[in-house]
């Protein structure tokens, strides 16, 4: 069957609605068992972000008389509630979670570029600018991961049972020889 520039923006639309719903999942368990508080306000702000962002490509489709996808939607939330349950029995969760997050975040990015281009060429300008838009709350996110790496690696070794002060005398031979 061919398929034509609409369904394959469609396409899209659904799978980026798919992917945010996800996310909003892997949230839930991230706020829930992330100890670093600075991280954690990211996190529920983020929550936020990414029910507009569902809310908004919810519009999209409808726009073009489509519904989210419900086979991609169940798809994304099982897999996300699977790895929310894996997270409660993990002990280091502060680097993990922000490892999970930041990859996460850049799946979203990846996801917005590609729906931005296909909506530009479909003549979707409304489409384009809510990708444009998402994606650069994507990207302000995925700095704040960033940002976050060495912070989260000390609370993960102490959660993981690492000493104060090991980590002080590894930061003390680490300063010494640079």
């Amino acid at each position: 069957m061919a398929e034509t520039l609409e369904s394959q923006l469609v396409k899209y639309l659904e799978d980026a609605h798919a992917l945010e719903q996800h996310v909003l999942r892997q949230l839930d368990g991230m706020i829930k068992t992330t100890p670093d508080a600075e991280l954690k306000e990211h996190l529920k702000h983020h929550e936020e972000e990414t029910e507009r962002h569902r809310d908004l490509l919810g519009e999209r489709l409808r726009a073009h008389g489509a519904e989210p996808s419900i086979i991609k939607d169940a798809g994304s939330i099982f897999a996300a509630l699977g790895k929310g349950l894996m997270d409660i029995f993990r002990s280091d969760n502060a680097g993990k979670n922000a490892r999970d997050g930041f990859v996460a975040e850049h799946m979203e990015i990846a996801s917005y570029e590609l729906l931005e281009r296909v909506a530009r060429i479909a003549g979707d300008e409304a489409t384009v600018e809510v990708a444009r838009r998402n994606r650069a709350d994507e990207e302000s996110m995925a700095e704040k991961f960033a940002a976050s790496w060495d912070r989260v690696v000390q609370i993960s070794l102490r959660q993981e049972g690492v000493s104060d002060e090991e980590l002080a005398r590894a930061r003390a031979t680490t300063a010494a020889s640079h």
